[in-house]
């Protein structure tokens, strides 16, 4: 596509109108409204859009206007929508909605019907009905998640066209707006990642052709490590940045207990994959890497970089331009306002061949300002949970994220305890039949925190305690519904139990993570 006859649209525009007729020129009508499986197959990709855009606007897409994306987004949306009506069981699953044709704006695409994992499996797994392009033309590639959450494995398929698109965009982004601050002079620059290559169920296949694109570094793809591993690494000349899943960040102050104190100072950036990194972590990586900064990147099986902190003052995440829709949505599948939580909703735009509209992660999300700075405009939001992270007392949930927080600042007030800088790993277990809701924390000394506790609290402290706090971790939905008097009534007994490092009480996936909340029925 040349730009010779492209629309003048300068890359700062808040004009809707011309923003519009810029992302029209960029998708035309016969590729917008493509008209056969055939004609979808060789559809120029959306990354082939987004720089056009660059080339059209005359700076890079995450400097254009929101005005912009926003209009270019929403034409390939639309085109999405013309796509998978292509498919007969996408065109009845949208016109049992009433979804009958592309929607004008982002209030009517917020009509279309929440996609959930079940969907994902009858849609993408066994013979593949949901694909509007079918795998046997081959070109693409099955990722596995294992499931750790609701115990069944999920695949999702991708055109190995477009993957490489979303690796190069993500990639970029990282490099520019997020190591590149940490990672600087003239050595050698690294980028490690812990996650296992090598398993089925694993995303490190997914993240590693992220960060493998990351622009000026050198890649390793270590998986699980052990102290003279590490130790090995990062002896090498130059700044660092590792990537693992939580529990495997965590790990790392152990590990690098025997390194060289130069070894330890070119650690720059530890980047931890899903939930959150407890405090008590966080600050024995920063007395053992004098140099660290501790950020968040997270993703997920269906999408490879969903959101990456920018700052290590601040929680927000920021999304990467172009790559997908992200929503923070309600229980009817409208866009929360700012400040309000919500379920997030992801929409991958790089998928011509196999789409997967408005699919739900299992993650809960605060919608936060967008950023709007002369190099970065984009949108922000912050982990507040997996939707599963849910206390039920009787008829009320709680969410457990709140609760873990709220019970933390009651023991901190009363000078009972401060579980962020005691616990190594937390978990609540909710045994419902014998109604007894009890909070698990690992820590090094059992016997002198119980008893440094119990002597604060006294005898009814610590039911007190938790009367004041589960009311203030109601969900967004359920708040006011419940107080110290109700949850009384629920006949629940409370109790936090301290556990020594890696005790079975505290339950783990397959995969080494720690779940918030394990149900007992």
């Amino acid at each position: 596509m040349s730009t010779v006859n492209a629309p003048h649209v300068p890359q700062h525009t808040q004009n809707p109108v011309k923003a519009r007729q810029l992302a029209e020129w960029l998708i035309p009508d016969h590729e917008w409204r493509p008209a056969s499986i055939d004609a979808v197959a060789v559809l120029p990709s959306f990354a082939s859009k987004m720089h056009e855009a660059e080339r059209a606007c005359g700076a890079t897409y995450s400097e254009l206007s929101h005005e912009i994306q926003d209009a270019l987004v929403l034409r390939r949306l639309q085109q999405m929508i013309h796509t998978v009506q292509l498919n007969p069981l996408w065109r009845e699953r949208l016109a049992g909605a009433g979804i009958l044709g592309a929607p004008a704006s982002y209030a009517q695409w917020q009509d279309i019907p929440l996609s959930d994992k079940d969907v994902q499996r009858d849609f993408l797994m066994g013979a593949r009905p949901g694909m509007v392009v079918p795998l046997g033309r081959g070109g693409f590639e099955v990722v596995a998640s294992g499931g750790t959450s609701g115990g069944s494995p999920l695949e999702v398929v991708y055109s190995l066209r477009e993957l490489q698109d979303t690796y190069e965009i993500a990639g970029r982004f990282m490099g520019v707006h997020q190591l590149g601050r940490y990672l600087q002079g003239s050595d050698p620059k690294w980028l490690l990642t812990t996650l296992a290559d090598y398993q089925m169920w694993s995303s490190g296949t997914m993240v590693g052709g992220v960060l493998q694109s990351v622009p000026g570094v050198n890649y390793i793809g270590a998986g699980p490590v052990t102290a003279p591993v590490l130790e090995h690494m990062f002896s090498y000349r130059g700044p660092k940045a590792l990537m693992g899943i939580t529990a495997g960040i965590a790990i790392l102050a152990e590990l690098g207990a025997g390194m060289s104190q130069e070894a330890k100072e070119s650690f720059r950036v530890a980047l931890y994959g899903s939930g959150v990194l407890p405090q008590r972590k966080r600050t024995e990586l920063l007395a053992m890497y004098p140099n660290l900064s501790i950020l968040s990147y997270f993703a997920a099986t269906q999408a490879e970089t969903l959101g990456l902190q920018l700052d290590a003052n601040s929680p927000y995440l920021a999304s990467v331009p172009g790559l997908h829709l992200v929503e923070i949505v309600d229980e009817n599948g409208r866009w929360v306002k700012e400040g309000e939580e919500g379920e997030l909703v992801v929409t991958r735009l790089h998928a011509h061949e196999a789409p997967l509209l408005r699919l739900k992660l299992g993650d809960r999300m605060i919608r936060r300002p967008r950023i709007d700075q002369p190099d970065l405009k984009t949108h922000q939001f912050e982990f507040a949970g997996r939707t599963g992270e849910v206390l039920h007392l009787n008829d009320s949930q709680y969410s457990a994220a709140r609760a873990y927080e709220a019970l933390r600042d009651e023991l901190r007030a009363v000078g009972a305890v401060d579980l962020d800088e005691v616990a190594h790993e937390f978990q609540f277990a909710n045994h419902r039949e014998s109604k007894m809701l009890t909070l698990y924390a690992s820590v090094d000394d059992v016997i002198s925190m119980s008893f440094r506790t119990e002597s604060a609290l006294g005898p009814y402290g610590m039911r007190e305690a938790w009367l004041r706090a589960l009311p203030r971790s109601l969900s967004l939905f359920n708040h006011g519904e419940a107080n110290a008097v109700s949850i009384e009534k629920t006949g629940y007994q409370f109790q936090l139990v301290f556990v020594p490092r890696h005790a079975p009480e505290i339950e783990r996936t397959a995969v080494g993570k720690v779940p918030l909340v394990r149900d007992r029925g």
